[in-house]
């Protein structure tokens, strides 16, 4: 084991002195590599951002039943008891049919209409709001509710949850669209970068080769080489969407003053940028393996 571990520790090491001993050519690798990550990374902040403000504005799904108008007072309590024990509300309130009409003559420019009526027309009302759901279960939520025999209609806007809901589908597959052709973009790239290392490196590999040494112990720093660069890349574009958040969040400050709120774009989660640099790591030291796979078995000693 301890012999195993040296061998990749001095692999490691002869990785980062071949990054450091082509500085300006492994630089310009880095920035190209976190120039691609950064557009699907972008994107895929700005869903998340644009997922966690809808939940937190007035998007909230809402449902309005209205009773049928010669509902009693026991049939509207048993509505409340059942609205209570039900699922996925977050709140509700309850509207009797006096208030309805009060408010109706207050926001209504009918107001000399209303007052002519001979009964009130407003049936009582319950205003649900739903915890955050698909559309589809919205539907689902309304057909049960609407089955209760005290309820004469249920109000249920469900356009914006779809609109919603498609626009992150949307963005959800150009995310997995763009990672896949640009995670081949880095792929090319490191199996590129390493083809013209090897080819630098023929006539030392030709040497070792002659001394014994395995292919294994031949291709492992190319692999660590490859690693290291996808994970320095997904790096520098984790640091360019950052800035472009800052940026962003000053500019913000100046209009969340004028509407009092707190609103601000969050960066990419500790999860999230983990699971990008081991993506971005494994996608570099495959490119590195198939292009050591390649041009290795070429080399043999004279």
């Amino acid at each position: 084991m301890k012999l195993w571990l040296s061998q990749h520790w001095q692999a490691l090491s002869r990785a980062l002195r071949q990054l450091a001993n082509t500085p300006l050519s492994s630089l310009l690798s880095i920035i190209v590599i976190g120039i691609a990550f950064s557009l699907p990374l972008g994107i895929y902040t700005m869903l998340g951002n644009l997922q966690a403000i809808s939940s937190d504005t007035a998007t909230t799904p809402q449902l309005s039943i209205f009773l049928k108008l010669n509902a009693s007072q026991a049939e509207i309590e048993n509505v409340n008891s059942k609205l209570e024990e039900f699922p996925n509300i977050a709140s509700f309130q309850f509207i009797s049919k006096e208030i309805a009409l009060q408010q109706l003559q207050q926001e209504s420019s009918l107001n000399e209409v209303v007052n002519n009526l001979p009964k009130n027309p407003l049936p009582d009302a319950f205003i649900i709001n739903l915890q955050q759901i698909l559309p589809d279960e919205l539907e689902d939520i309304r057909a049960v509710i609407k089955k209760w025999p005290e309820i004469e209609h249920v109000q249920v806007d469900t356009d914006w949850a779809r609109r919603v809901d498609a626009l992150l589908r949307l963005g959800q597959l150009a995310v997995v669209m763009l990672a896949v052709v640009l995670g081949f973009a880095l792929i090319i790239v490191v199996f590129n970068t390493i083809r013209l290392q090897i080819l630098t490196k023929r006539d030392e590999i030709e040497v070792i080769k002659l001394i014994g040494a395995t292919d294994s112990f031949i291709r492992r720093p190319f692999l660590y080489f490859g690693a290291i660069q996808g994970m320095a890349g997904a790096a520098a574009g984790w640091l360019l969407i950052a800035l472009c958040i800052q940026a962003i969040n000053e500019s913000l400050v100046e209009l969340t003053q004028l509407y009092a709120t707190d609103f601000h774009l969050n960066y990419l989660s500790l999860d999230d940028s983990l699971s990008l640099l081991i993506f971005s790591a494994l996608l570099g030291w495959l490119g590195a393996r198939l292009s050591v796979a390649q041009h290795l078995s070429q080399i043999e000693p004279e």
